[in-house]
């Protein structure tokens, strides 16, 4: 599996474009948020389809295999003259052991390199 490239699905097969990602601690509970933000959504189309199989969950699939996290949140965002062109989807979860946070930044390491992003410390 190592020559996969990383991909993040919502429905099985289609894979979404990452547009930026936040990531926070929280100082109380150690608890880890995760904001990944898509300014497209390819697989909108097919959200009432009863031909596609989803799994409610997000899947991040990459060369160690797949991780799939329940999304805490979901909100899609709409905007233009009319109010039906979308502006952005925003999937929230949280990552409370440290493992699984090791693993879900190795995958976005990969991501990352994969499409051209970069990693900038917000301060």
């Amino acid at each position: 599996m190592s020559d996969v490239t990383p991909s993040i699905e919502f429905f099985v097969g289609i894979a979404e474009e990452l547009s930026n990602v936040r990531l926070r601690r929280s100082k109380q509970t150690g608890i880890r948020n995760v904001l990944m933000i898509f300014e497209n959504l390819k697989s909108l189309e097919r959200f009432r389809s009863y031909t596609t199989q989803t799994y409610g969950d997000l899947r991040l699939i990459d060369s160690e295999g797949e991780i799939s996290v329940t999304p805490s949140s979901l909100k899609i965002i709409w905007g233009g003259d009319e109010g039906d062109e979308l502006k952005e989807v925003r999937c929230g979860f949280e990552i409370e052991k440290d493992e699984h946070w090791d693993r879900f930044m190795r995958f976005m390491e990969r991501y990352a390199e994969a499409n051209g992003m970069a990693y900038q410390d917000s301060q």
